[in-house]
């Protein structure tokens, strides 16, 4: 863990962490086995000198893909799952699908598509006009909203002393900027992904990056005994 400016010493600050699910999944447990995740046990090991009193997970129920039909069912034993925490306290956006005009990139001979100057090359028609095709578009919408949500009205009652934020959004800029200088919270940044926000890791206080032993030590047990029935881990992720 790396303090930065810290004053306060030893002191165990109230923490609340703020974990946006979707930027956790995809920039952290997609690529590796351990999705089935504690968020206590993980919290607690990723801050051992902060008392961590709250976690809010955000996220938004998804829907059954033709080529992923499972998916609902998954995130609905892992939600089962954090149900079970009592520090757990879960907030839903929404998910939406649309369809959409988008244009199609250049590809070479292994079907990768190509860069030039670092920038994707668009496919283009005998006319000059990028080539386009109707897909299927999905984005989850108000986790980031929630979160800025949460975090200022914690900030403003005088809920912690200290937030800790597992995001890599810079789209939280504006609210960390506003309950440091306001409530003189100390903020606390757990990047997903290693290469996150520059701007996010220079507005925080410390910064600490999860590490592959943070999962494999924060497991849920399977099958997870929920009112004396088994819950457990998806077979497939």
């Amino acid at each position: 863990m790396h303090y930065l400016g810290m004053s306060w010493g030893l002191a165990r600050l109230d923490t609340h962490v703020y974990i946006d699910g979707f930027n956790l999944y995809y920039g952290l447990l997609k690529v590796n086995p351990h999705k089935w995740l504690n968020l206590e046990r993980f919290c607690d090991q990723l801050l051992p000198k902060n008392n961590v009193i709250k976690i809010y997970y955000f996220t938004a129920k998804v829907d059954a893909r033709a080529n992923d039909p499972d998916q609902p069912t998954r995130q609905q034993a892992y939600l089962t799952a954090l149900g079970t925490l009592p520090r757990v306290e879960i907030e839903y956006g929404t998910f939406m699908t649309n369809a959409v005009s988008q244009p199609l990139l250049a590809l070479n001979a292994t079907g990768r598509f190509i860069r030039s100057g670092g920038k994707p090359v668009l496919q283009y028609q005998p006319n000059g006009t990028a080539t386009k095709a109707w897909v299927l578009k999905s984005e989850e919408k108000g986790s980031d909203v929630n979160l800025a949500a949460y975090l200022m009205r914690d900030a403003y009652q005088g809920n912690c002393q200290c937030a800790v934020i597992v995001s890599n959004d810079s789209d939280l800029l504006t609210p960390i900027r506003m309950v440091k200088a306001d409530c003189g919270m100390v903020i606390g940044l757990a990047p997903p992904r290693e290469k996150g926000s520059v701007e996010l890791r220079a507005l925080a206080d410390f910064s600490v990056q999860p590490r592959p032993h943070h999962l494999t030590s924060s497991q849920f047990a399977s099958p997870l005994v929920i009112d004396g029935n088994d819950l457990h881990k998806p077979a497939s992720w």
